[in-house]
């Protein structure tokens, strides 16, 4: 983990809310409607918020030097890379509650507000937590350890479907509000007086508003509850993995923001390619492994002060190094893809 003292400079500040904020609005007046997006504008926009985040890492460099924007990349890098793994369970969710095509930015938009959130608050959780000595790396890579692990001993089995009305976000929402089973165009809710209309409708016979209440959840909701307490859980991993970049929260919380940021449309990126990334996840599970060993490495030198330390340029080498052959891999030996695709 490299030691910077930045904290929080107000013209820095400025700069990566203005960004952020910047950036988030010309999304959303973007993505207004419904309509489903394509492999293209999804390309477009991802290499959009890439460029963002390069051009505050440019930023830090000219005004903070190399050290502190090669932090800021590897973050970057790392959060973009894990990410990866959470966006394909986000396509199970989809895919159980049969969310259509042009709904589903719909929901992204609104689980990537609530990670930005939460992710504000891990951080500040984390970075804190490191005042209490080196025995807190020593979690952090215990932690980061056991993820790489179970999902090495998961990684190609070939399991069913998992079952989304067991999950615990699902059930407390059914415990919150009353459920219409049926989507209602875009909404996350609809109130009773528009479904009593609807249980005119033919389709809708036999269906009655048999729970109390005024305001009915869709499970377009439901759906959106799941995968945001999917990503939470997810964060338990990926924060204290960026954390071992650096404990500055402004480049950590800043480089997941931005890794954040692009998720929406890398989403759809992925949905499109996912097939042909067969070995991508096992370059996750190696970066996983080499963030716990470097979690272990500078808390030893702090309590045993060995002296040995992976610098963040090595760092960067690494990330980058591990995903490009994650990446040519899948596209040398794309494994059982051909073969499903001539069955």
């Amino acid at each position: 983990m490299e030691s910077v003292s930045l904290g929080f400079p107000p013209l820095t500040t400025a700069v990566f809310v203005g960004l952020a904020v910047g950036a988030m609005l010309i999304d959303m007046l973007s993505h207004r409607g419904n309509k489903p997006v394509s492999l293209t504008q999804a390309a477009v926009w991802s290499v959009f918020w890439v460029v963002i985040s390069l051009g505050f890492a440019g930023f830090l460099y000219v005004e903070h030097g190399p050290t502190v924007a090669s932090l800021f990349v590897t973050g970057y890098a790392l959060e973009k890379v894990l990410s990866v793994d959470n966006l394909f369970v986000f396509m199970a969710i989809f895919a159980w509650f049969k969310v259509p095509d042009g709904l589903r930015h719909r929901v992204l938009y609104w689980g990537i507000i609530g990670a930005i959130l939460f992710r504000l608050v891990f951080v500040a959780i984390g970075t804190g937590l490191l005042a209490f000595g080196p025995w807190v790396e020593v979690a952090f890579a215990v932690i980061v350890g056991w993820t790489a692990v179970m999902m090495l001993r998961s990684g190609g089995d070939d399991e069913e479907e998992p079952d989304y009305s067991e999950h615990m976000a699902y059930r407390f929402a059914k415990k919150l509000f009353p459920v219409w089973p049926k989507l209602h165009g875009n909404n996350f809710f609809v109130r009773r007086h528009e479904l009593e209309r609807e249980l005119e409708k033919p389709e809708n016979k036999g269906m009655t508003l048999a729970a109390k209440g005024t305001l009915f959840a869709t499970p377009l909701f439901l759906c959106l509850v799941v995968a945001e307490i999917s990503d939470v859980l997810f964060a338990f991993d990926s924060v204290p993995a960026v954390i071992a970049v650096s404990r500055e929260p402004l480049i950590v919380y800043s480089a997941m923001l931005f890794a954040i940021l692009g998720l929406r449309t890398l989403y759809f990126v992925l949905e499109a390619l996912k097939r042909y990334l067969v070995h991508l996840e096992k370059a996750v599970i190696a970066l996983l492994f080499f963030i716990a060993a470097k979690l272990a490495l500078n808390a030893t030198n702090h309590l045993f002060d060995h002296g040995y330390n992976i610098g963040a340029n090595t760092s960067l080498l690494i990330v980058m190094v591990v995903l490009a052959i994650g990446i040519l891999a899948s596209v040398l030996f794309p494994g059982k893809v051909e073969q499903v695709e001539k069955a």
